[in-house]
């Protein structure tokens, strides 16, 4: 057999090393990590997919984001905190840990505050939105768009839920945030914080009876094979940001800022349309999974939340320290929603 001589081999070596840098993707110059929290059928990494797929098209391959689910970047607190410390690029998270980092986001946590998707997207696409999410600036974080996990339903373990008194007692998990902690307190139930990668061991060991979630999180991460009751209360609705580290954001072109802000406004619209869609036919199938699925009137839950509105630390909390302005902000909303 002949032997290559070096120059051949460092020839041959070269020729491969430029055809794949010639290759119409090529290498990624920047490269951006992004979390969630969420199994990966889940619509926040659809949303996120199709997000990297707009930047890597738009950027030609000179950025690409890189997708890592279910919880495998820690909790969600956990990576808002590493964009702060620069030691992750983005997350699409929920607003349930964001409260900590800015209070005011608690305004969009408040129970029962929309009646539908419509009156959702004017708030949040508006003015107020505007205004709350760019308060993430002033804690090393970009806010990329508000994008959204749905509208909220209670699942159990031990019964159906067709009013308020039917939750007295449950244990419930809730995100880690005191509006949701008095809300469920405020029905009855007794809540317990928790990250939601722990959520699907702690039913099935019983740890708590219930959890609320909307129906994209209850089918993807398969609480059905632990929860038989699901109750269509629509308590909340749950926005979740796409967030980058305002260390990375600074990393980057103006041109590079310009191609990740659209591609996360388009990711946006699309995340919200298959987050309806998951809507309108996800019921049907958690019923073939075994789940009873109750339709309770939602008056009287409205009627026993009405405290959390008027509670003095929420208020406060939503006006960033200012009782009056957080009376005017859910008054604000509350108005703009109609």
């Amino acid at each position: 057999m002949r032997i290559l001589s070096k120059k051949i081999i460092m020839v041959t070596l070269f020729s491969l090393f430029t055809s794949l840098f010639a290759s119409p993707i090529g290498y990624a110059q920047t490269i951006l990590k992004c979390g969630t929290s969420t199994q990966p059928s889940h619509i926040y990494n659809q949303a996120v997919e199709y997000f990297a797929k707009l930047v890597a098209d738009r950027s030609k391959g000179e950025i690409e984001v890189q997708l890592f689910p279910a919880s495998q970047l820690g909790s969600e607190r956990d990576m808002v905190e590493g964009l702060q410390l620069g030691s992750l690029e983005m997350t699409l998270t929920s607003t349930g840990p964001l409260g900590n980092f800015v209070p005011q986001i608690k305004l969009f946590n408040l129970p029962f505050l929309f009646k539908d998707r419509e009156s959702c997207y004017k708030v949040l696409d508006g003015p107020i939105g505007a205004d709350i999410a760019a308060l993430f600036n002033k804690v090393g974080i970009r806010s990329l768009g508000w994008y959204e996990n749905g509208f909220r339903n209670i699942t159990n373990s031990k019964r159906p839920i067709e009013k308020p008194e039917d939750m007295n007692g449950l244990k419930i998990r809730v995100m880690e945030d005191d509006v949701f902690i008095l809300t469920m307190k405020s029905l009855g139930a007794s809540p317990l914080p928790m990250a939601f990668g722990e959520l699907y061991t702690a039913l099935e060991q019983k740890t708590v009876d219930a959890q609320e979630n909307p129906l994209a999180v209850i089918h993807s991460s398969r609480f059905f094979e632990v929860q038989k009751y699901l109750a269509m209360t629509g308590h909340f609705y749950s926005p979740a940001l796409l967030l980058i580290s305002e260390i990375a954001w600074q990393r980057l072109t103006p041109e590079q800022q310009g191609i990740l802000a659209d591609a996360a406004t388009q990711a946006r619209d699309y995340e919200r349309k298959i987050s309806m869609e998951a809507d309108q036919t996800l019921e049907a199938e958690l019923k073939k999974e075994g789940m009873q699925v109750s339709h309770p009137d939602k008056a009287p839950f409205v009627k026993a939340v009405a405290p959390v509105y008027e509670n003095p630390s929420v208020v406060k909390a939503i006006g960033g320290g200012d009782p009056t302005e957080g009376q005017r902000l859910i008054d604000a909303v509350q108005q703009a929603a109609r």
